[in-house]
C-alpha cells in the first residue's frame, strides 16, 4: 500500500462571524496516500473550500494536528509555512490566477522563482513543462491571447513547477466550457497515472467519476469516504 504523504487529525475550524461563531469543520481526520487521485464533494457551505485551504497550509486548524510529509504543520508561523507552501503544494484555481503581465514561460516560472532557481534551469523546466501541458507553441503568449482552456493548462503547469508533494485544485473546470472542462480533466487522468497526489474540490458528479476516491462533507464533518479501487 502506498505511503500516507499526509494526514489530519480530529481538525476543528472556527471562524467568528460578527459575533457569531461558527464552526467550518468539527473534527475530522483524513489521511492521503502517495498517488491518490482524490475529490472532495458536498454542499455550499460544508467544509470543502476550509478543508482545501488547511491542506494547503494557506489556514491553520483550531485544534487538530495536520502532518504533512511527516511533520506536524498545524501551529508554524506564517513564514515557515510560506515556505512550505512554495516546495510541496502545488495549487489549480478556478479562475486561473496567472499574472497578466507575464507570458505562458515567465507564469509557469513564478514558483521557481521564489525558490531562487538559477534563470537557466528555472527556463528549462518551465518550458518541459508547458509542452508537456499540450502549450509548446504558446510559450510566449500573454494569458489574454488564450483560451480559458489554455489559460487552466498554464495552470496547472504552474502548479508543476515545484514537484509538489500534493497538487490542490478547487473547482478547475468550473470557468470552462465542456471541451476545455474534459480536456483539462484529461491532463488531470495522465498526472494521476504519472503518480502525482491529486486532490480536487468539485461539484460536479461527473468530473467526482474520474477519481478513485470520494470524500463527502456535510455540516463540517465526514458523511462519506468512497475508495474505487
Amino acid at each position: 500500500m502506498a505511503d500516507i504523504i499526509a494526514q489530519i487529525v480530529e481538525v476543528r475550524k472556527r471562524y467568528m462571524m460578527g459575533l457569531v461563531e461558527v464552526e467550518a469543520l468539527r473534527g475530522v481526520s483524513l489521511d492521503f496516500r502517495q498517488g491518490e487521485y482524490i475529490t472532495i464533494m458536498g454542499p455550499s457551505g460544508c467544509g470543502k473550500s476550509t478543508l482545501l485551504n488547511l491542506l494547503g497550509c494557506l489556514d491553520r486548524p483550531t485544534d487538530g494536528q495536520y502532518i504533512l510529509g511527516g511533520e506536524d504543520v498545524s501551529t508554524l508561523d506564517d513564514d515557515t509555512l510560506s515556505s512550505i507552501r512554495g516546495k510541496r503544494i502545488g495549487f489549480v484555481f478556478q479562475s486561473y490566477n496567472l499574472i497578466q503581465q507575464l507570458n505562458v514561460l515567465e507564469n509557469i516560472e513564478v514558483p521557481l522563482y521564489y525558490q531562487g532557481r538559477p534563470d537557466e534551469e528555472a527556463r528549462a523546466i518551465a518550458t518541459e513543462l508547458a509542452v508537456r501541458v499540450g502549450l509548446g507553441e504558446r510559450l510566449e503568449h500573454r494569458p489574454y491571447e488564450l483560451s480559458g482552456g489554455q489559460q487552466q493548462r498554464v495552470a496547472v503547469a504552474r502548479a508543476l513547477a515545484n514537484d509538489p508533494l500534493i497538487i490542490l485544485a478547487d473547482e478547475p473546470t468550473g470557468n470552462l466550457d465542456s471541451t476545455s472542462g474534459s480536456d483539462i480533466l484529461g491532463v488531470f487522468d495522465e498526472l494521476h497515472r504519472q503518480g502525482k497526489t491529486l486532490i480536487m474540490v468539485t461539484h460536479s458528479d461527473e468530473v467526482s467519476e474520474r477519481a478513485q476516491r470520494v470524500i463527502r462533507l456535510r455540516d463540517g464533518k465526514v458523511e462519506r469516504d468512497e475508495r474505487r479501487n
